[in-house]
């Protein structure tokens, strides 16, 4: 099994990934005109004051939420650490041009996944790559391919990965065995997720606004009592992703290092490209009622992820002066000894408790994901779904007590196939998410807001369901 994830990640990350993220995301950011740039107070426009919602659908705000709960989990933690340790300081600016870029990839694909939603046997939207791929492109069998990816990917190994984290600090700060930190996690999880999609959001709703505000309080106060010294801890930031800077100790590789674990490490943590949080995306009521208005949301979701809350991870352990390249400390025990760097010894507590709720809700969040998978495989069959509640279960008792390598070389490889298919769909479409973003902005050149026109959008044929463009 480690030879086959080993050659997977090669090929995946040796030479489609590490290339293609940054040139999805450079493609789309020049043709649509630099979206997240030129429009970024479009991204709170479409979020302010959006929590209505409608009996088909969640409210903008609540997509947010729980994509945000799937976004912010470990890779904000024990991923940041983890670049940091195996490519430098340089790892987070990569890290940052993966979010810059992915901001507009996120846009494209959640766009998409809003434009070919359908609504399921009880009448709740759904939809995502699987559906644009099948619908847009007119291949079902890519769609069914990259939803036992999806399956395989996020309802399995990434709630593994979840669950490793939690396990590992909360034994660490507390002492508890990871087995009996994952049967209590599989227990606490099974009661949210049995209660499908809407409790899910709701816990979305309130749990990722308490756990995001509290944690960037806490790196806020970090950063301003050491405020002469964040300077230069940003400069070193981009010094050593052009090799600049020499690493403490080493670290292999230099520039490329830098460069694979910051992409690598991005994309985990924003899942800009990778093809998941469209699946939310897709499960909303949009407003404007135009598919772009929930591509904004979920660009805004990728700022949130990587640009606050890992750099205010990565400038913490930075300042701790901790980092080892290539051995010492590693994953969550780097942040959690940071953070008693500055907190003293409730640090460690504090972090224990982070990774709790960022790990937990980003399981869920997953859980969503995957159900929208079946969903498309199975058409919503209650046996189905039962199965992938059951597996999920099982593999966060499982990844409780695997070592960190294991389980983020099978999230790296299922990952990169996922990404890899949704990213071809995506260029693939581009045409019709160009159409959508200058329809979106003509009409509020003209002071109106923006409403799609399914009529306006002929060559789409019977690929849309008007029903739900018409209402």
């Amino acid at each position: 099994m480690d030879a086959v994830i080993g050659f997977l990640n090669t090929v995946f990350w040796g030479y489609v990934l590490i290339y293609g993220l940054l040139a999805v995301g450079l493609f789309f950011t020049v043709r649509l005109g630099f979206p997240q740039i030129r429009h970024f107070g479009e991204m709170f426009r479409v979020i302010l004051g959006s929590r209505t919602t409608d009996r088909a659908g969640i409210s903008p705000f609540q997509a947010l939420t729980v994509s945000l709960a799937s976004r912010v989990g470990t890779g904000n933690i024990t991923g940041v650490a983890v670049a940091l340790t195996l490519g430098g300081p340089g790892a987070i600016f990569w890290m940052w041009m993966v979010a810059l870029v992915g901001m507009a990839t996120a846009y494209a694909e959640s766009t998409l996944a809003q434009l070919y939603k359908v609504t399921d046997d009880a009448g709740q939207y759904r939809g995502g790559p699987a559906f644009y791929i099948a619908k847009g492109l007119g291949a079902p069998w890519a769609g069914a391919i990259f939803s036992v990816c999806l399956i395989l990917s996020f309802g399995l190994v990434f709630n593994a990965v979840q669950a490793n984290s939690i396990a590992e600090t909360v034994e660490g700060a507390f002492g508890v065995p990871k087995l009996a930190v994952g049967v209590a996690l599989a227990a606490l999880a099974a009661v949210i997720i049995f209660g499908g999609l809407r409790q899910i959001a709701r816990v979305a709703e309130l749990v990722v606004p308490f756990m995001a505000v509290a944690y960037l309080l806490a790196a806020l106060w970090v950063l301003v009592t050491n405020i002469g010294e964040v300077p230069g801890e940003l400069l070193r930031i981009v010094r050593s992703a052009f090799g600049l800077e020499p690493a403490v100790g080493g670290v292999a590789g230099g520039i490329a290092a830098a460069m694979l674990n910051g992409v690598k490490r991005g994309l985990f943590s924003n899942e800009a490209g990778m093809g998941s949080a469209p699946n939310i995306a897709a499960c909303a009521t949009p407003q404007p009622h135009h598919p772009s208005s929930q591509g904004f949301v979920q660009a805004l979701g990728v700022f949130i992820d990587t640009i606050l809350v890992c750099t205010a991870t990565a400038v913490m352990i930075l300042l701790a002066d901790l980092v080892e390249p290539g051995g010492g400390l590693a994953g969550p025990q780097l942040t959690q000894a940071a953070l008693g760097e500055h907190l003293g010894a409730g640090g460690p507590y504090f972090i224990a408790v982070a990774i709790f709720f960022f790990a937990f809700t980003s399981i869920i969040g997953n859980y969503s994901y995957a159900e929208n998978a079946v969903i498309y495989l199975g058409h919503g069959h209650l046996t189905g779904l039962l199965l992938l509640r059951v597996a999920l279960l099982l593999m966060v008792v499982w990844g409780a007590y695997q070592s960190v390598a294991t389980v983020f070389d099978a999230a790296d490889a299922s990952m990169g196939l996922m990404a890899t298919i949704n990213l071809v769909a995506i260029v693939l479409l581009s045409g019709t998410v160009t159409k959508l973003t200058r329809d979106y902005f003509a009409q509020r050149a003209k002071g109106e807001e923006p409403v799609f026109h399914a009529a306006d959008y002929p060559e789409l044929g019977d690929g849309i369901d008007r029903r739900i463009w018409s209402r």
